[in-house]
């Protein structure tokens, strides 16, 4: 068959990573707990605020959308790479690898506007604390969340739609996942417009993620060098270190995706970074939103303290 050729089957091939025999298992392990305790820990924060009304808050509405993203991205991306991790037989279908592009990316754009709608909320909090109550409403975060959602699936379905257009005249996806780039290189045709879209789309991205955060940042800082104030201090550096550093170690593992993507020489080290910046943000955001947030502590400490007196 000639490299122009259309192909109709419907029938991809994943290229996934190469395993030595005696890692297979170790990996598929690995992956196992790591799918687990990011399940485990979303749903139990999850649970808990929708349980307790004390938490129906605005900032406690915005750790649901985190969790819940968490959630779709990596059950869209492990249990598939679990089971080709176990395979020598690594197919899927076109619509579930589609599928799996749009969820994937919609997972990494809607993380970026969640943390700067969260870095927003930290700054009302932090900067005008006797008006936060007013300014961010249940309301207002809904509205916010709701944005943050509709324009990243907007983007994404364009993004994904600009690819459906394409004949193919390839089936094997030289990844261990499905993401645009993979699927759009399946085709012989010119994808220029598919490039410039999707440098449009992360250049958005970025731009819009950096400069909201770098914005609230620089002004908290400087409210905090004004007030001089040690209770403030305190407070503006517990809350926004733990985000900034969950921040930071996802805008790291996602550009480094994308930059490797020009790099075919390096295919593992890319899959590997596309895998850290889907779960290691995961299992992080529990931990540090969940547990650094004082009522939410708190509350999880006294149905723990609960449980023990009852099974006592």
């Amino acid at each position: 068959m000639g490299e122009n050729a259309s192909i109709l089957t419907d029938i991809l091939e994943i290229e996934g990573f190469e395993i030595a025999p005696e890692f297979t298992y170790p990996l598929f392990f690995l992956l196992l707990f790591v799918y687990s305790t990011l399940l485990f820990s979303n749903i139990c924060v999850l649970t808990l605020i929708i349980k307790e009304k004390s938490l129906h808050q605005p900032m406690y509405f915005l750790f649901c959308n985190l969790s819940v993203n968490d959630l779709i991205g990596n059950t869209v991306l492990l249990p598939q790479l679990m089971a080709h991790v176990l395979s020598t037989k690594r197919f899927l279908t076109y619509n579930q690898c589609l599928l799996q592009a749009f969820h994937s990316h919609t997972f990494g754009s809607a993380s970026h506007m969640i943390l700067v709608i969260m870095a927003i909320d930290r700054y009302v909090a932090i900067c005008h604390p006797l008006r936060y109550s007013t300014i961010m409403t249940n309301r207002t975060v809904i509205s916010l969340s709701a944005t943050a959602w509709g324009v990243s699936i907007l983007l994404v379905s364009v993004l994904i739609g600009l690819t459906v257009r394409l004949p193919r005249c390839r089936s094997l996806i030289q990844n261990a996942f499905c993401d645009n780039a993979s699927l759009f290189k399946l085709s012989c045709e010119d994808v220029s417009i598919n490039n410039l879209y999707g440098l449009f789309f992360t250049v958005l991205c970025f731009t819009c993620s950096i400069g909201g955060i770098t914005a609230t940042y620089i002004r908290i800082a400087l409210i905090c060098w004004m007030k001089k104030n040690k209770e403030l201090n305190s407070k503006a550096l517990q809350t926004c270190t733990s985000h900034l550093v969950l921040y930071l170690i996802m805008l790291w593992s996602g550009s480094l995706t994308i930059i490797l993507h020009r790099f075919p020489n390096y295919p593992d080290l890319r899959k590997i970074a596309y895998i850290l910046f889907h779960v290691v943000p995961a299992n992080l955001n529990p931990i540090i939103y969940g547990l650094q947030t004082k009522s939410l502590r708190d509350t999880i400490t006294h149905r723990l303290r609960r449980k023990t007196v009852i099974s006592i």
